[in-house]
Parts: C-alpha cells; sequence; structure tokens
C-alpha cells in the first residue's frame, strides 16, 4: 500500500465516513462515553488507482473506499450503476451464506454517489493468494499452496451450489468478452490481422461444441484473480471485490483460476506446465464437492482450456507485462486453444 496523508476534515469523505459510516463499525465511542475523535490516515491500495484504505488510529478501525466515478469514457449514471450493482453483489452473496467462517464476503457499509460513487466495505485482513503462489515458487514447496487452492476450490463449489438457476449457460457473452480481448491485442499493435482472425476461428470452434453450453447457468465471481482472494486460518478464504459478478459459466471461475497459475507460473517459475499439478488439483477438489465427482470433473476438464487461454490473452492486455512476456502468453492461449 502507498501512504498518501491523513484526510482533511474539509474532505467530503471525512464527514461521511464520520456520520454514516464510523457507527455501523465497533468501537464509535470510547470507554465512558465519549465519542472518540476520528483521525483517519488514507493509504491507496496495490495496482488499483481508485481503492483506498482509510485507517482511524483512535479506534483502530479500518474501512475501504472504492470509487467508481472520475474514470475517463465513463459517465456519472454509468458510475452510479456500477457502484450499486457491486453493492447488491455482496449483499447478494451473503445473503448465499458468504457472511460467516470459512467463507466470508466482504460487509458493505454503505455507497454514496455525491462523493465520485464510492463503494465503503469492512476491511479484510488476510494472507493473499498471490503470495502463497510466489511463495510456492520461491520457496519450492507446494504444500500450503495445494492448501489454499483447496480451500479455494471449496469455496467456488459452494458459490456455484448455492446459486445455481434453471436456465442454460448462454454462450454469447463469452464469445462477445474473447472478442473484445482479442481486438484489443490487435487495435494496441500486440497481435496482427491473421493471428486476429485465427483466434477469432479458435474461439468459434470451441462455443460451436454442445459440451461447451451444456450446464446451467450459476453466479460466478467473475475476477478470480490472486489479489482478489485471501485466506485466513484454513478453510477460511475471503474475497471482497465483487464488480465482475454475473450469471454463467461456474467454468468461468475455474478457467480464470487456471489461467492466472500458469501465468504465475510461466513468468516466475519459467515454466507454465508446473502449473498443471495445482490446476488438476483445484479442479479435482471442486468435483468432489458435487454428487457425482467423475461426471463434474469430466465436464469441467472439458471446457477449461478455453477460458484459461482466455485468461491468459486477458492477462497480456496488461500495460505492465513486458513484450517478452505477453509474446509468451499469446503463444500459450493459441497453443491451448489448438490442442482443443
Amino acid at each position: 500500500m502507498t501512504y498518501l496523508g491523513r484526510l482533511s476534515p474539509k474532505d467530503p469523505m471525512w464527514a461521511y465516513l464520520c456520520d454514516d459510516i464510523l457507527p455501523l463499525v465497533d468501537g464509535a465511542n470510547g470507554s465512558d462515553g465519549t465519542v472518540v475523535a476520528p483521525d483517519f490516515e488514507v493509504y491507496r491500495m496495490p495496482l488499483s488507482r481508485r481503492v483506498y484504505l482509510y485507517e482511524d488510529r483512535a479506534r483502530n478501525a479500518r474501512i475501504i473506499g472504492k470509487f467508481f466515478g472520475g474514470d475517463p469514457g465513463r459517465s456519472f449514471e454509468s458510475a452510479v450503476r456500477h457502484m450499486e450493482r457491486e453493492h447488491h453483489h455482496l449483499n447478494q452473496f451473503r445473503m448465499l451464506g458468504f457472511d460467516r467462517y470459512p467463507h466470508y464476503v466482504a460487509r458493505p457499509l454503505g455507497c454514496n454517489a455525491r462523493i465520485n460513487c464510492v463503494l465503503v466495505e469492512e476491511f479484510l485482513n488476510g494472507q493473499a493468494l498471490t503470495h502463497v503462489i510466489l511463495d510456492a515458487i520461491g520457496k519450492q514447496n507446494p504444500g500450503d499452496l495445494l492448501e489454499k487452492l483447496a480451500d479455494l476450490a471449496w469455496f467456488l463449489a459452494a458459490l456455484h451450489q448455492r446459486s445455481m438457476n434453471k436456465h442454460p449457460v448462454d454462450m454469447a457473452q463469452t464469445a462477445s468478452y474473447f472478442k473484445k480481448v482479442i481486438r484489443q491485442l490487435r487495435d494496441w499493435k500486440h497481435i496482427d490481422e491473421d493471428p486476429y482472425r485465427n483466434f477469432l476461428s479458435a474461439r468459434d470452434r470451441w462455443l460451436g461444441k454442445a459440451f461447451m453450453s451444456a450446464d446451467r447457468q450459476v453466479l460466478v465471481h467473475g475476477d478470480i484473480t490472486p489479489a482478489n482472494i485471501l485466506f485466513g486460518d484454513s478453510p477460511g478464504v475471503m474475497t471482497f471485490d465483487l464488480e465482475n459478478v454475473k450469471a454463467d459459466d461456474p467454468v468461468f471461475d475455474l478457467g480464470r483460476l487456471a489461467g492466472e497459475l500458469r501465468h504465475f507460473f510461466m513468468q516466475y517459475a519459467g515454466d507454465s506446465e508446473k502449473a498443471v499439478p495445482f490446476i488438476r488439483h483445484v479442479l479435482q477438489t471442486y468435483a468432489g464437492q458435487f454428487s457425482d465427482p467423475d461426471c463434474v470433473f469430466s465436464a469441467v476438464t472439458r471446457r477449461v482450456p478455453f477460458y484459461e487461454a482466455m485468461t491468459l490473452l486477458r492477462i497480456s492486455r496488461n500495460s505492465w507485462i513486458s513484450d517478452a512476456h505477453r509474446k509468451r502468453l499469446i503463444e500459450e492461449a493459441g497453443e491451448i486453444l489448438e490442442g482443443g
């Protein structure tokens, strides 16, 4: 985190936190009943320009503020919709039972369209999946990573089972998202026209297979990236960023996780194949939570490669990716898609 200084009492956020948010957090008053004067220190969260930690040292309270306004090209109306959508998803997940150990979604504390469309939620303290992966790679000790991935697979299975509806998976939104990703890669000069068309053909070939839409829709987290998943005492799993929740194929989440694991092992261990045992462990543990594990394992392993490749292409768009690593990600995605 990057320390930014103290929040000025003249900032509208200061009054909002004091009047509307702090009363929802334990410890608003001192032991003698007097109000404890707030003193907020502000930190910018890693890899994000619009998510901030507000720490009230006078009460030892930590609060997260996520701002949806201020992005170039996003209207006020769009920012309000995104703010309200994520607020709804946080409550929705908690109503599904993810408001207590072992699987926990952050508690939303409020949202305010007048302050740059800010969503305020409780701060969760845990070990990020990012650190677990890097620790396993650095120490060449897979035990802790295997344990945490099993915990995450259990969380995903619980989410998908509790939220499954009667509607079949609709691949139209996936087709559209895939095209958006590769169009950006082409427009930003990361791929040429021929690879762009080859990826489109591979997409159409995959999505034309009957097994790709054979499942029913569930709520998917939509952004299973290592920075968005925290671990407490095993089997505790915590998450907080639900901006991309949607009704979709349950394998969307599994494929996103598989692609992230490949990316990390490719970048930090020099070999994406070292991620394969971990990916298989996730899929086996996930399938084991269902009444017919063999059937579920067979079904998800057929679909995971497509979403895995799409995730590699998604990651390759990032500006912080080196050109050499971007090239490897794109090549790996192509090989995975051709293998199906």
